[in-house]
């Protein structure tokens, strides 16, 4: 142990700090008695804080795996470093990062000191620290949130915590003047299950604040349990034409997972006003097959045979590929018939080899055997690729079936010769792989 020792020592002496981490991890994994090791530990630390002060970022980095292991000793000299302020930013943050592994009362007081430095990095990391502590840390951070300077930390130090002795001091600045503050605590409360926060969330929907109006919507979004109680679709709707955008998809999101009629029917208000922008119209497709409703599929399918979507191959695009992926059993029946009825009326979209592409991909996973002579005529385009997942489509189908039937249309000499040609192909492809 004392030879790995005097090997560290060395390297300190030639700053040789890689090495320096190699030996001191030997020293640690050495034995002795009481005294040999206490005596040991002590210039183990002292080099180790050298090397804290002295390397490069690497260095420091694996340093700080190794501070942890040499006991409480190591706690004391990393305080002073955290707490000179002529040390660099960069050293007194691994020393708050390294003090995070002791769970003692004194490194608890010096991070809740560091958390009110005007260095936003360093109280950043004091903050996180504190939080990984737990409970024990909540007292001082509640402390701190008195603080206006010291407050936005603090309450993100108590959101990392998710303890439920957290509601109280996170509701107490639920109001704060800061931003930051009344988002970090919005987001924290979200995940508890307590009478007090509901209508917390409510107020926080007509905050001005886009942050925390985001962090409200996204809160009762995974509370669709609240929607008998609260009536979430007429809370919610009103977000839908919110003057941020972002706010706007998470609203749809989160009427989509409320999974009623009534849901729906407000997302369906809003992908066929002339005024919804493409890209929350994609977020509305995408909110309405989460609904899983019946109606939700019947408001897709006006959605696609509506004369102002003909030319938004984006938003028909979105509406086939979340058809192609209904899961519930007695959806499925009802979401193959729309892409089905797509393909037979001649529908403008379906002249966009994307869309195509989707609808043979869809038609497949979905696994309704009626498909199965749309697809094959779909094999008759003169898109390779369309033809390729059309033949894909068709394995899913039942590939027994499938080959079966095309086998005996190849056979018909009255075919006709693009249909012709692109079964054979598709056989061609099925034999080879």
């Amino acid at each position: 142990m004392s030879n790995f020792l005097e090997q560290a020592q060395v390297a300190a002496d030639r700053k040789n700090w890689p090495l320096l981490v190699e030996c001191l991890q030997q020293v640690t994994a050495k034995g002795g008695t009481p005294q040999e090791q206490q005596h040991i530990l002590e210039q183990a630390v002292s080099l180790a804080i050298e090397a804290l002060e002295w390397g490069d970022f690497q260095d420091r980095w694996e340093i700080a795996k190794v501070l942890p292991n040499l006991g409480n000793g190591a706690i004391a000299p990393l305080i002073s470093i955290l707490e000179d302020e002529d040390a660099d930013t960069e050293q007194r943050w691994f020393a708050a990062r390294i003090l995070g592994k002791f769970d003692r009362p004194e490194v608890i007081q010096a991070l809740v000191e560091l958390v009110k430095n005007s260095d936003e990095e360093l109280s950043q990391i004091a903050a996180e620290t504190l939080g990984n502590f737990g409970p024990r840390a909540i007292e001082s951070l509640a402390t701190l949130l008195l603080q206006e300077d010291s407050r936005q930390f603090a309450t993100a130090a108590l959101a990392q915590i998710r303890r439920t002795e957290t509601i109280a001091p996170l509701l107490s600045v639920v109001g704060d003047s800061q931003v930051a503050v009344r988002a970090h605590a919005i987001e924290a409360l979200s995940s508890f299950h307590d009478s007090r926060i509901p209508p917390v969330l409510v107020a926080a929907l007509k905050d001005p604040a886009t942050a925390v109006r985001k962090e409200a919507v996204r809160a009762l979004g995974v509370r669709a349990y609240l929607d008998a109680d609260l009536d979430l679709v007429n809370l919610l709707k009103p977000l839908l034409s919110d003057i941020r955008l972002e706010v706007c998809k998470l609203a749809a999101i989160a009427l989509g997972r409320v999974k009623t009629d009534a849901a729906a029917a407000a997302l369906f208000e809003l992908l066929r006003s002339p005024l919804t922008p493409v890209e929350l119209q994609i977020e509305t497709v995408r909110a309405l097959s989460w609904s899983e409703t019946a109606a939700a599929l019947e408001y897709l399918q006006q959605t696609l045979i509506a004369d102002f979507y003909n030319s938004n191959s984006l938003v028909c695009q979105e509406i086939v590929t979340v058809l192609g992926r209904v899961e519930k059993p007695e959806l499925k029946a009802k979401a193959a018939e729309i892409m089905m009825d797509l393909l037979k009326t001649g529908h403008p979209a379906v002249e966009s080899v994307e869309i195509k592409q989707s609808l043979a991909l869809g038609l497949g996973q979905l696994g309704d055997m009626r498909a199965l002579d749309v697809l094959i005529q779909m094999l008759a385009d003169a898109n390779t690729s369309v033809r390729l997942h059309c033949t894909a489509a068709l394995k899913q189908l039942g590939a027994a079936e499938a080959r079966q039937q095309l086998q005996s249309l190849l056979k018909q000499e009255s075919l006709e010769p693009r249909l012709k040609q692109g079964i054979a192909i598709a056989l061609q492809e099925w034999q080879e792989n």
